[in-house]
């Protein structure tokens, strides 16, 4: 099922930070990114980073947060003004996924913090150089960072019983719908899907379940949240 990007964005997995690192005229360059869901935990993450590398000279940070990307800061920490935070915040902005790429769609990752913790290796780098070296950790850590579709979603559950949730459960996922968490109770089995929140495929959900339980079940909607799905 497509995602409209009105209803999506992508964001890292929510588990541990991300680390890649890169070495340039025996300057370190350690890129750590970590998903964020407010400010604080952005600036959190980055006074943790100095705490943890506090023998490094840099701690440059950029950060984006929300839907629509509105919240977003960075600091060169020390180096020269825009050869750093800027440069790094742009490399968020513009990463793509493999299926972004493939489909010339733009890119919309957020919910990300990224620090750049740099040793000075005794060869100054001049500021093109350091906004290659900044963009390019990033960039990199992004390359191999797990990331996840995170969608506004409706809820839609149907109470199934026992003996057929499992193969209905299954012919749903087959359908490409997201299916979260099963709950079973004990008269019952709760499916719930999340589905993209637009008027035609909250539709086109009730339908496909409504056929795939040939009737015999009712599905219904609930509210509306926001949810991490599988990238495509």
């Amino acid at each position: 099922m497509p995602i409209d990007p009105n209803v999506s964005y992508t964001v890292l997995r929510a588990s541990s930070v991300h680390e890649h690192e890169i070495e340039i005229k025996k300057s370190r360059f350690l890129a750590l990114l970590k998903r964020v869901d407010s400010e604080d935990g952005a600036r959190d993450f980055i006074a943790c980073t100095k705490a943890q590398y506090r023998d490094a000279r840099h701690h440059c940070s950029a950060f984006l947060l929300g839907p629509t990307r509105e919240t977003g800061r960075t600091s060169d920490d020390g180096e020269p003004s825009g050869t750093a935070g800027m440069p790094m915040m742009q490399t968020l902005t513009s990463h793509k996924s493999p299926t972004q790429r493939e489909q010339e769609l733009e890119g919309d990752l957020s919910d990300i913090c990224a620090v750049v913790v740099r040793w000075f290796g005794g060869v100054k780098l001049g500021a093109g150089g350091l906004v290659r070296a900044y963009s390019g950790a990033v960039a990199e850590a992004l390359e191999t960072a797990p990331l996840k579709t995170r969608m506004r979603s409706r809820s839609l559950s149907v109470r199934l019983d026992h003996s057929d949730a499992g193969r209905i459960e299954d012919d749903v996922r087959t359908a490409g719908f997201t299916v979260l968490p099963t709950s079973y109770e004990a008269d019952a089995a709760v499916l719930t899907l999340a589905v993209p929140d637009r008027e035609t495929d909250v539709q086109e959900a009730l339908d496909t379940v409504t056929s795939l339980t040939a009737g015999n079940y009712t599905p219904e909607l609930g509210g509306v949240d926001w949810h991490d799905i599988p990238s495509l």
